[in-house]
């Protein structure tokens, strides 16, 4: 498992969490909730997993809404910090662009 998503999920489970603005932004477009959000993130999965990004270790990973739709959310930490749990967005996914089970992208 990621580290990254090990610690986020630590993280949440303490709802130690900050909601970036393009993150309440995204939310909204996709009429998301941060509690089902935060509710998901314990059974998340690894999509994609960036642990040296230039603004701090995220990861992208799959996880469920409160209806058992599968979203993506990108959680990060700011470089340098331990906590918060940084959700940068979370959307649900263009089947178009991405393989049947979300997990990887279409080439």
């Amino acid at each position: 498992m990621s580290e990254t998503l090990r610690l986020v999920q630590s993280l949440v489970s303490e709802r130690k969490i900050k909601v970036s603005a393009h993150g309440a932004r995204e939310l909204a477009e996709d009429a998301l909730l941060l509690e089902e959000i935060a509710t998901g993130a314990g059974d998340a999965i690894v999509v994609e997993d960036y642990p040296t990004d230039f603004k701090g270790p995220s990861v992208l990973v799959r996880q469920k809404d409160e209806k058992g739709q599968l979203i993506h959310v990108l959680w990060g930490l700011a470089k340098g910090q331990s906590s918060p749990a940084v959700l940068v967005t979370a959307y649900r996914p263009d089947p178009e662009r991405w393989s049947p089970d979300f997990l990887r992208r279409k080439k």
